[in-house]
This record gives structure tokens, C-alpha cells and sequence, in this order.
């Protein structure tokens, strides 16, 4: 029986790009701070394959410490942007738990874990990084753009233990808000929670906090790869 999108609270407002031909793998793409799951939806149907959906879901407003405690959409409390920044705990358990909700979603709807894929921009590629490494499942990937790894130093105990994860990690050499030495210092961790095999780690010369078309070229290319048509 298939699930019912209301009580997958983000699953109800999500924007979702649907496959052009019987969907057999689900991407689910998470925005950035202050961003929609319109932001990156055009993008992402540029470089959609005929059998994958893509979900991309909008983070709720939420008052932000980084930004004068202003209202806007975030997955969870940023206090700072420097490895050593205080986090948002128990905001970013929660968030994770409301990503699991969706793949724990489609999997009832027959989509087989390791056909699920995790992505997302910024404080986006951040909750998909901690979501997919604390996941019960082992998913197909993750494509992490311009991001970094929440609750750091909790790994590798907090994760679930799955070392075969593919994960595609790119930065912009020029991105101002996360540096792209923070993007680096993440890569290294991540070796030691994965194995280092799974992970590439891309820059971008001249790329600021954004991203570039020779970026999601290389994101189509590791969808193609880990999401296969079958």
C-alpha cells in the first residue's frame, strides 16, 4: 500500500521533479540556509535521468543565532561557520530524523535503499552528510556541495557504521562563507569514517559559495554511476 505524502510532514510541501519514465531511484536534495526547495529544483532537472525522481524539500523558519536571530528557512540553528563554532545538537538530530521520514517513505513506496541517494547545498550538504553516515540504511550516495560535516567530532562513533558509502564532495577554491579549506579539513574526516576509496573530493578554481555547470556535470556523472538505469 502506498504511503500517504501527509505524514511525512516535508514530504507534503516538497517540490518533486518526477522521472520521465517508471522511477527506480529517488534523489533528495537539501537547499541552503535561507533558500527553498525551488532553488535548486531548475537546476537539478538539467542533469535529471529518465528514471530517477527528484525530491527537494523546504527547510521551515526558524529563528537563526548567525543572522541576528532572523526568521528564515534553515534546517537546523547555525551559531557560526568556523569548525570550532558551537552547534545546534539536538536541531540537527531532529532534522536528520525528518530526512530519514522520507526515505523511510519511499522505501515503503518500493524504492530500495541503496537506490536512494542524499544531496544538498551548503547547510543542505551538511544534514545529508550527517543524515546518510547516521542512517540505518546504507544509502547510494551522497553528493555534498560547498558544505561540511555536523557534529564532527562525534564521528566515528555516531556513525552507523556503513564504510561503503559513495560520497561526492565539491567546493568552490574562491567560496568566502565556508572556506574551501573547511571543505578539505571535512574530506579528511570523512576518511576516517568511510572508506577513503568512496570519497571524491572536487574544487572548482574561481567558484565562490555557489555552483558552476562543470559541477553538476560531475553530479550528473556520479548519479549516472551510483543510480544506474534497471
Amino acid at each position: 500500500m502506498c504511503g500517504n505524502n501527509m505524514s511525512v510532514p516535508l514530504l507534503a510541501e516538497a517540490v518533486t521533479v518526477s522521472g520521465k519514465e517508471k522511477e527506480t531511484a529517488v534523489v533528495i536534495f537539501l537547499h541552503g540556509l535561507g533558500d527553498s526547495g525551488h532553488g535548486w529544483a531548475d537546476s537539478l532537472t538539467e542533469i535529471q535521468l529518465p528514471h530517477v525522481k527528484f525530491i527537494c524539500p523546504h527547510a521551515p523558519p526558524i529563528p537563526v543565532t548567525l543572522n541576528m536571530k532572523s526568521m528564515m528557512p534553515a534546517w537546523f540553528d547555525l551559531m557560526g561557520l568556523s569548525p570550532d563554532c558551537p552547534e545546534d545538537e539536538c536541531g540537527i538530530k531532529k532534522a536528520a530524523d525528518s530526512i530519514k521520514a522520507i526515505i523511510e517513505h519511499e522505501v515503503k513506496n518500493g524504492i530500495p535503499p541503496h537506490r536512494i541517494m542524499l544531496g544538498g547545498f551548503s547547510q543542505g550538504g551538511a544534514l545529508s552528510l550527517y543524515t546518510a553516515l547516521t542512517c540505518q540504511h546504507q544509502l547510494a550516495g551522497v553528493v555534498a556541495l560547498s558544505c561540511w560535516l555536523p557534529l564532527h567530532r562525534s564521528f566515528p562513533m555516531a556513525s552507523s557504521g556503513h564504510k561503503n558509502i559513495p560520497i561526492l564532495h565539491c567546493h568552490g577554491e574562491m567560496d568566502a562563507m565556508i572556506p574551501v579549506q573547511f571543505g578539505a579539513m571535512t574530506a579528511e574526516k570523512l576518511k576516517g569514517i568511510v572508506n577513503p576509496q568512496m570519497i571524491t573530493f572536487k574544487t572548482y578554481p574561481g567558484l565562490s559559495h555557489s555552483s558552476c555547470p562543470q559541477e553538476m556535470a560531475t553530479v550528473k556523472d556520479f548519479i549516472e554511476k551510483y543510480l544506474p538505469r534497471i
